[in-house]
């Protein structure tokens, strides 16, 4: 193919290509390829990738010479970087030249280059999504076993009902000792409402002043006369 079969292949790709080629000399032109892509977030920008083709005069019985890039001050896009991609990308182009050699192949290329940036991005996107899966698996495990608890066995049931029974002893020995208490605190008092002569008849006289003296730590003559008093 001579230069006026590459011509004749340019005008069919302006034809195809009306927005997106540039013409930057007769042996050399640019295409710019937007990518559809899904966007999981609206206010990410879709890649836009830049082709350089250059025509040997052999073309296109040898391969066309491509260089990719991104345009200027393009955002940076989290699923594709053109810089670190452009090795891989134009790599994936060899089998397609290959099989074209002979024929006009630029818009093959292009729709290869754009199928194959478009799979590297869905596989990065998917790869991404399942990240995010097993996270939140994961967290709603932790969330559920807050609720549920730790799982019932024999063995945690035994040890369970050993300190329950243990507790309610404890619980039981208290209250036990509670009621003593108040039983001893209603049976003073009752005995301090007592008369002297009462208390001489049932016997507490003496018992009275052993308590006393206890309390006070000598003894009170004076409120024993007293409460001998009818």
């Amino acid at each position: 193919m001579g230069r006026d079969e590459q011509i004749e292949e340019r005008e069919v790709l302006e034809s195809i290509f009306p927005e997106e080629l540039t013409e930057l000399s007769s042996t050399l032109c640019r295409i710019s390829i937007a990518l559809e892509v899904t966007q999981h977030d609206e206010a990410e920008i879709p890649p836009l990738l830049l082709l350089t083709i250059e025509y040997p005069d052999a073309y296109p019985d040898v391969p066309p010479i491509l260089n990719l890039a991104a345009p200027p001050d393009a955002p940076k896009y989290v699923y594709l970087d053109i810089q670190e991609d452009k090795g891989r990308l134009l790599s994936a182009l060899e089998p397609v030249i290959e099989e074209n050699l002979g024929m006009a192949m630029v818009f093959t290329l292009v729709s290869s280059l754009k199928d194959s940036a478009e799979f590297l991005i869905f596989e990065r996107q998917a790869a991404a999504q399942a990240l995010k899966d097993v996270e939140a698996a994961k967290a709603e495990e932790e969330e559920n076993r807050k609720f549920h608890g730790t799982a019932v066995t024999r063995e945690t049931f035994l040890e369970w009902r050993e300190r329950f029974r243990k507790e309610m002893a404890d619980v039981e020995e208290r209250k036990k000792e509670q009621q003593e208490l108040e039983d001893k605190k209603k049976r003073v008092k009752a005995e301090e409402r007592l008369t002297g002569k009462q208390l001489w008849e049932r016997g507490l006289v003496g018992k009275i002043e052993e308590e006393e003296d206890e309390e006070n730590g000598e003894p009170d003559t004076l409120k024993t006369i007293q409460n001998l008093q009818l």
